[in-house]
């Protein structure tokens, strides 16, 4: 009976203790959402601070999509009319902060547009959650988007002997960096002629060095994870340049990375050759002073 007794008494302590704890730690994490209100005939739109990854509707009340020519901004509306029911949904943009938002029904909203930078920087939402993304590995992706815009900004070049040139147009390896695991590679082209260069694509190879014509060369394709700012047009008699965030590799000295930049319906591609030497050179992200604002 005392046995019995005492297992009662900690089932009891302990059935207290996960209500009390438990139920305090959740709360402390919780994620405090935003309050919206759609209609049927009228689209809402959220301008994020920068692109969005992901997005997740909670019921079939709402329906949602990004803009075409904007990656920042959601177009969001009201999929049945009149519902009563509140719903929700989340959007994860690329920087990896996490939003939430509750949604109602009213046939006129008060507002149609929303600024969630201009929102945050007025105070209205104290902290924005953040989420981590596979491919960045410890990499929060705050820091993974400082650090590119940061070099981008600082725009210093210390690598002097990597460059490509073809009719006007003149491509340099301005730094190499480096950062948990993470190449970042700073890339400007300049046109000194009188037509505008416009980017089709760049690629990121490994490949053997071509001793010889009948070599056989093997390569191995790398997938960008991230670049800042987009490299898209370079306009005549002008500079532009990009940060390019690629996973750690190491290679050989028989190999190189080639980056390759395509003219679009042209001949003026430009290509780069890393050797190994340039990579383990690479500055550590970390002698930039960064700070991150969470």
């Amino acid at each position: 009976m005392k046995s019995i007794k005492k297992i009662f008494v900690i089932v009891l302590f302990w059935g207290l203790f996960f209500k009390t704890f438990g139920q305090q730690s959740l709360e402390t994490g919780r994620v405090e959402p935003y309050r919206l209100e759609v209609t049927y005939n009228k689209t809402t739109h959220l301008i994020f601070p920068v692109a969005i990854r992901y997005t997740d509707l909670g019921s079939e009340y709402l329906s949602a999509d990004k803009a075409e020519d904007a990656q920042n901004v959601l177009r969001i509306k009201a999929a049945v009319r009149d519902f009563m029911e509140e719903t929700n949904f989340s959007v994860i943009t690329e920087d990896g902060k996490f939003y939430s938002f509750n949604v109602l029904y009213n046939a006129d909203p008060p507002a149609l547009s929303y600024d969630l930078k201009k929102m945050q920087q007025e105070g209205q939402r104290n902290s924005v959650n953040s989420v981590q993304f596979e491919e960045l590995g410890f990499n929060p992706p705050s820091l993974t988007e400082v650090a590119l815009k940061t070099i981008y900004q600082q725009n210093k070049r210390y690598v002097r002997h990597i460059a490509s040139r073809s009719y006007g147009i003149q491509s340099v390896l301005k730094g190499i960096y480096v950062h948990n695991g993470k190449f970042y590679f700073h890339v400007e082209v300049k046109n000194r002629s009188n037509v505008p260069f416009v980017v089709d694509f760049c690629t990121y190879k490994i490949e053997d060095k071509q001793i010889a014509k009948r070599t056989v060369s093997q390569e191995k394709q790398l997938v960008p994870l991230r670049q800042y700012p987009g490299l898209e047009v370079i306009s005549d008699n002008s500079i532009a340049g990009n940060v390019i965030l690629l996973d750690q590799f190491t290679i050989t000295d028989e190999q190189v990375l080639r980056i390759e930049i395509f003219e679009r319906n042209g001949a003026r591609n430009q290509v780069l050759e890393i050797e190994n030497s340039d990579l383990v050179a690479a500055k550590p992200v970390s002698e930039m002073k960064i700070k991150v604002n969470q």
